[in-house]
């Protein structure tokens, strides 16, 4: 009989982690253990299994910690990250930062090229224009169009042997929130490896990296969320050692008119992109999916599909603006559909 340890809607996805199917081969079966905590804006839970408890614990405490030491270098909202440092010295200086700041600009940079541009961490401004969430406010095409000069994602300056970034253009600013998450949860399964856990999940909002598998199962459980219906899922998948993150129009928006206003930009038209209403990917990485999930969902189901059957250990899921679902060739076997 199988018993849920946990079940939640977290951003695009469902993690359904169950345990008591299978047998157990070892005298002292591994401890499961869960938590929960605020970092980076949103709910963080972890999920461990570990050979005992206090190694259960202990790994919990070094994900938690990683994904909180990040955030203190990653973050728009502390001053003295050092993405805020960037930002501040835009138009003046270059700013020399920490190594893991160095390389998630650098992957962010690698995503805005795969994806066209689709993915783009300097889109901020144009995003607080519309302030989706707070204002629900349209804005004109001339402020639009002013604010071109502040997104080219083309013109950031990384310096790798200097370790530095340096924002060109007065005004200008980063942020990594799109693909942040995905990188977090990959660093903080890596501490949790070293701290002993032999198995694990960490979801951060929609992004969820899983390694090793539950007592008795093939990985974790994740369901993936229908973009129009509350509480349903199109399909579930197990993952096993993989990072899942979803993409979509249904969390932060506003209707007017019918039309539906929400805040993922297409940074051509700075305008709410329109071909699809989900974009969920799986990687071996939680960065790549991440990243992708966004640029993929400004590319559309046609172009985005493509670029991931060209990208090896990358699949997707992307409901497009009708409602219908494409699956990539390496997805459709491990589905299951409700």
């Amino acid at each position: 009989m199988m018993r849920a340890w946990f079940s939640g809607v977290i951003g695009g996805v469902m993690v359904i982690l169950l345990a008591g199917c299978g047998t157990i081969r070892s005298t002292e079966p591994p401890v499961v253990g869960k938590r929960a905590q605020m970092h980076m804006g949103t709910l963080v839970s972890i999920t461990t299994v570990a050979p005992t408890k206090a190694i259960a614990q202990a790994s919990m405490d070094a994900g938690f910690h990683e994904v909180k030491r990040l955030e203190q270098l990653l973050s728009t909202w502390i001053q003295t990250s050092d993405v805020s440092q960037v930002n501040a010295a835009a138009g003046r200086e270059p700013v020399a930062v920490g190594p893991e700041t160095l390389e998630v600009v650098l992957r962010s940079l690698e995503m805005a090229g795969l994806t066209e541009g689709g993915f783009n961490i300097a889109i901020g401004p144009a995003v607080e224009a519309w302030s989706v969430v707070d204002d629900q406010r349209i804005p004109s095409h001339a402020e639009l169009q002013s604010l071109k000069p502040l997104i080219d994602w083309s013109a950031i300056r990384v310096d790798r042997t200097a370790h530095t970034i340096f924002l060109p253009v007065r005004g200008m600013r980063i942020d990594i929130g799109g693909i942040g998450k995905g990188y977090a949860a990959d660093r903080a399964a890596d501490a949790m490896k070293k701290a002993g856990a032999i198995g694990g999940v960490i979801a951060l909002s929609g992004d969820i990296k899983a390694f090793g598998n539950l007592p008795g199962m093939k990985g974790f459980s994740v369901g993936i969320r229908h973009p129009r219906q509350d509480g349903a899922l199109v399909a579930t998948i197990d993952l096993q050692d993989e990072a899942i993150s979803t993409a979509g129009d249904y969390e932060r928006y506003f209707e007017r008119a019918g039309i539906r206003y929400h805040h993922i930009l297409d940074p051509v038209l700075l305008e709410p992109a329109r071909k699809c209403q989900s974009v969920t990917v799986i990687a071996t990485e939680g960065t790549v999916a991440d990243g992708l999930d966004t640029g993929i969902f400004v590319l559309g189901p046609e172009r985005g599909m493509a670029l991931v059957e060209r990208l090896p250990d990358v699949e997707a899921v992307i409901i497009d603006d009708r409602g219908r679902m494409t699956v990539s060739s390496g997805l459709r076997s491990r589905l299951r559909y409700p």
